[in-house]
């Protein structure tokens, strides 16, 4: 921990990919509530966001390294169709939550082929440059409890 105080950060962000498609927006609906340096949101719009004070507004962009990382090729891989127990009919497109070595994981269906499928666990959004345009909303120095939990509590401080 730093000699400063770790703040709550509260931020409205509208998230865009190279193509400019809106990829996620908080606008409209709740703003996004971190805790600095507990590894909440991905570390490139952490460090751009640290000098910011409440009522600033940015533009960020995020390299893969330090958004969801770089496709990775060896993620991407054949398993049965017996692997998804309970499963009626396992579609191309389907997302399944999976705990995997390196923590939850989206594992996306890419393509049935007669019993097999081809599943990808890379992040939707690993290998791109992430645009953002954000918002500080509120700021305010974080709990003691907030900062033994690792996360944001009380009032929007729902988690993601």
């Amino acid at each position: 921990m730093s000699d400063s105080q770790a703040r709550v950060v509260s931020i409205h962000y509208t998230l865009t990919n190279d193509q400019g498609e809106v990829l996620d927006s908080s606008v409209g609906g709740d703003p996004l509530n971190y805790l600095e340096g507990a590894q909440n949101i991905i570390p490139g719009l952490e460090n751009a966001l640290k000098p910011m004070a409440q009522g600033e507004k940015t533009k960020v962009s995020v390299e893969p390294g330090e958004a969801y990382g770089e496709h990775s090729p060896e993620l991407v891989q054949e398993v049965p169709l017996d692997a998804f127990q309970g499963v009626e009919k396992v579609e191309a497109g389907m997302q399944f939550h999976a705990q995997t070595e390196s923590g939850p994981r989206v594992i996306v269906v890419k393509d049935v082929s007669g019993e097999t499928a081809t599943i990808d666990a890379n992040h939707p959004l690993a290998g791109q440059t992430l645009h953002f345009e954000v918002e500080v909303i509120e700021t305010r120095d974080a709990t003691s409890e907030e900062l033994d939990h690792g996360h944001v509590h009380g009032p929007g401080g729902h988690e993601h």
